[in-house]
């Protein structure tokens, strides 16, 4: 086997292991995937984003997760399929980035590890933050493939190509669209700079720009304006000067080291160079550019995109190969010895061994005392590092003691026993059983139960997939639910309630709820750690 054949399969290993490792896991129902799985779920229905439910993002995270619920099912395992798909699409996403970077073979080989261990592999479930990353680098992918392909007419399809991801990432998530299509212009703007040639710029804007166009006149009618958060009342920006200064300056540790390294870099490099030579030199102005350019991305998610906080994560892996690559030129490394790459990939898992970590931790590793008083076997009260601060023992929230369940939707998802119980309670009550065309309000993490009762989704434009009161929703939407409360519109109206989220469930639904309608259950929300809730059911008053 030839050694360019070695290399590509030693990386296509690296990233479909790593993709499909958790496909081999029983997980523990995941807070927050409610949101993926009915997006998703609406989807495969027939619905349409804006029209047929309003949200401040776009559709374009959901198209995924609907194919896969139509092939595989909807169960809430479908996702980790769906992510395990993405995964492996954001792998050689960046291996292409790289290898049209050129990009030292051996060097790439461990980017494209460094990228699976620190970004890819911590992240199981899909969510917006991470998929909108996943398509600008398949924006990314195929800008530099037109920049580096001179094969007549045919490269256009790549710059148009660019710009169709450039907009699945901005219909994704507005802020990391927007910041991936400035990354692209300035790699093509440089491209033009070098080239003399400006019809390439014109090109990809506006391509990106007819995309959004055609996109925006299509949805306008169903207020598309009001939903899609451009910064605009009643939504949030979320951008903050303050926010970012503080996120850079108080933290950001690895951002600052990697941004004076690749400085110092530059100026070891001007060392037997001109800035006109270098600026000349076409792989090395696109690689620091493009490595510049994430780590401003990266800079500004970690603010406007702060769920999860690893959600930047993927700048170690550009800023690692760009320093990796230009030490190798700069002290003359051998980069053909063979212990090269087993050197670097073995480096790596050290430097990000905690996840992995973690889950050997978890099986094999028991923690003692943790969290609770203990004596020594003379009798001495014990502290230490693991109980040091005490707290009450929640063996629901344990995830080790969650249990197994038949429901269809919760195949191979373990939930903690009182919500199962709770769940099951429901299914086999009186109003589920003999009631017809119920209206359900599911204002909760247990979406699954549109399949499992089922129910049909509310379809209205005026009305949110998402019920977080200032994120997914605003005061508008909340009269409505209280209007229709007090009138009884609802047969059936599950509630969250968590009192450590702002309005994560708004509480002015639950006052209304208490006043109009009739509690018939409680039990716990499939939620772990210190922030727990409740799953309050609700019907008409008798």
């Amino acid at each position: 086997m030839k050694t360019n054949a070695q290399e590509k399969l030693l990386e296509g290993l690296i990233i479909i292991i790593f993709a499909l490792f958790p496909l081999f896991i029983t997980f523990p129902y995941r807070s927050y995937i409610y949101l993926s799985w009915e997006g998703a779920y609406r989807l495969s229905e027939g619905q349409i984003p804006f029209r047929d439910f309003g949200l401040p993002l776009g559709g374009m995270y959901w198209v995924v997760p609907a194919i896969f619920f139509k092939i595989f099912g909807s169960q809430i395992i479908t996702l980790v399929k769906v992510q395990a798909f993405i995964n492996i699409l954001s792998g050689f996403a960046v291996r292409s980035i790289l290898k049209n970077l050129s990009v030292f073979p051996t060097v790439r080989i461990a980017g494209v590890f460094l990228y699976c261990i620190s970004f890819s592999f911590q992240n199981f479930w899909p969510w917006y933050n991470h998929t909108v990353i996943v398509y600008a680098f398949i924006a990314v992918a195929f800008v530099l493939k037109f920049i580096f392909n001179q094969e007549g007419k045919r490269r256009y399809i790549f710059l148009m190509l660019g710009s169709l991801f450039t907009y699945f990432s901005f219909f994704t998530k507005q802020d990391g669209g927007g910041l991936i299509f400035l990354v692209c212009c300035s790699l093509l703007l440089y491209y033009c700079w070098l080239e003399r040639r400006w019809l390439f710029l014109v090109l990809y804007i506006g391509g990106v720009s007819l995309f959004v166009g055609v996109t925006v006149v299509v949805l306008n009618k169903y207020n598309f304006s009001y939903w899609f958060n451009y910064g605009q009342l009643p939504h949030n920006a979320r951008i903050s000067f303050s926010d970012l200064a503080n996120d850079l300056l108080g933290d950001s540790i690895w951002l600052k080291f990697y941004l004076l390294s690749i400085l110092f870099l530059l100026v070891a490099k001007l060392r037997d160079r001109t800035w006109k030579d270098l600026i000349k030199d076409k792989n090395y102005m696109l690689s620091l550019l493009l490595t510049l350019g994430i780590l401003c991305m990266a800079a500004i998610l970690q603010v406007t995109s702060y769920v999860p906080r690893i959600g930047n994560m993927f700048f170690h892996t550009f800023a690692f190969v760009f320093i990796l690559q230009q030490l190798i030129s700069l002290l003359n490394i051998n980069i053909k010895k063979g212990f090269l790459i087993t050197f670097l990939i073995g480096g790596i898992a050290l430097w990000w061994s905690q996840l992995p970590w973690k889950y050997v931790e978890r099986l094999f590793i028991e923690k003692k005392n943790e969290g609770i008083t203990a004596l020594s076997p003379s009798g001495e009260n014990l502290v230490g590092m693991h109980n040091f601060i005490l707290r009450e023992k929640d063996e629901d929230a344990v995830q080790g003691n969650w249990v197994s369940s038949d429901l269809y939707s919760l195949r191979k998802i373990k939930v903690p026993k009182p919500t199962l119980d709770g769940v099951k309670r429901l299914i086999n009550s009186d109003i589920v059983k003999n009631g017809e065309n119920l209206k359900v309000l599911n204002m909760s993490e247990l979406t699954f139960l549109a399949q499992e009762i089922p129910y049909s989704l509310e379809k209205d434009p005026a009305l949110p997939l998402w019920h977080h009161l200032g994120v997914g929703m605003f005061n508008d939407q909340l009269r409505i639910y209280e209007e229709r409360i007090r009138n009884n519109y609802y047969d059936l109206v599950l509630f969250e309630y968590v009192t450590s989220y702002n309005n994560l469930f708004p509480f002015a639904i639950r006052d209304a709820l208490k006043a109009y309608y009739q509690q018939v259950d409680t039990f716990d929300a499939p939620r772990s750690g210190n922030r727990p809730g409740d799953i309050e059911v609700y019907i008409k008053k008798q």
